[in-house]
C-alpha cells in the first residue's frame, strides 16, 4: 500500500515541479531538472543527513524514468489542468503525508533517537518543495502558505505516537493519512496558516 502511495506522491510532486518550472518559462531539460528535484529532492537529502547510503533513487532507476516522464507529459496536458486544480492539491497533500511517513520509517530503521526521526519525516516531506522554488527564484511556498510543513510536523508525531502504542501498522498508517490529509485540505479550504513575523527596522525608529 504504501508504495503505490509513493508512487502517486512522486507523480504529483513531478507535476508540481514541472509547472513550477513552466511558470518561468524553462526549456524541456530545465522542466525535467525540476521535476526530478521536486520529487525525489526531499528523500535526497534525507538520505545525505542521515549517511543512508546508497541513496534510496539510485537504486530504482524507475523512479528517474518516472519523474522525467511526468514532467514532460504534463508540458502535454498542462493546459487542462486549470480544471484538475482539486484533483491536484489532493495528490499534493497525499504527496506530502507519504513522504512524511516513508522519512520517519528510514530513520526508525537505522536506530535514530525520536527528534531525528521527526526531522527525517518532515526533511523527506517537504524538501523537494523547498530545493522546487529555491531554483526557480522564489521564497518556499512551504513556509509562507497555508500549512504544510506543520502538517507533516504532526504527521510524523501521530505516526509515531500510535506505532509506540503497539497500534496495528496498517491502521498506523491509515490514521496517519487521514490526519494529514484532513488538516492540509482544512487549511487550503479556510486558508489557515501559522502567525507571519514581519520585521521592518524602521518600525522600530
Amino acid at each position: 500500500m504504501l508504495t503505490s502511495v509513493y508512487l502517486i506522491a512522486i507523480t504529483a510532486e513531478t507535476m508540481s515541479g514541472a509547472l513550477a518550472a513552466g511558470r518561468r518559462n524553462m526549456d524541456l531539460f530545465g522542466v525535467a531538472v525540476i521535476a526530478f528535484l521536486t520529487a525525489l529532492g526531499g528523500g535526497t537529502v534525507r538520505d545525505i543527513l542521515l549517511g543512508n547510503f546508497p541513496v534510496t533513487w539510485t537504486q530504482h532507476p524507475g523512479y528517474i524514468y518516472l519523474t522525467i516522464t511526468g514532467g514532460l507529459v504534463t508540458i502535454v496536458i498542462a493546459r487542462f489542468m486549470r480544471h484538475l486544480h482539486q484533483l491536484f492539491l489532493v495528490l499534493d497533500a497525499i504527496g506530502l503525508v507519504a513522504f512524511t511517513v516513508i522519512g520517519c520509517n528510514v530513520a526508525l530503521k537505522l536506530g535514530y533517537a525520536t527528534p531525528v526521526i521527526v526531522m527525517s519525516g518532515i526533511t523527506t516531506g517537504i524538501f523537494g518543495g523547498i530545493l522546487r522554488d529555491i531554483m526557480c527564484n522564489r521564497t518556499p511556498q512551504v513556509l509562507r502558505h497555508e500549512l504544510y510543513a506543520s502538517v507533516s510536523l504532526v504527521v510524523a508525531l501521530a505516526y509515531l505516537a500510535l506505532l509506540r502504542e503497539g497500534v496495528d501498522e496498517d491502521i498506523t498508517l491509515l490514521a496517519a493519512f487521514s490526519l494529514g490529509l484532513l488538516m492540509r485540505m482544512c487549511a487550503i479550504r479556510w486558508r489557515v496558516s501559522l502567525p507571519v513575523f514581519s520585521y521592518s527596522p524602521a518600525q522600530w525608529r
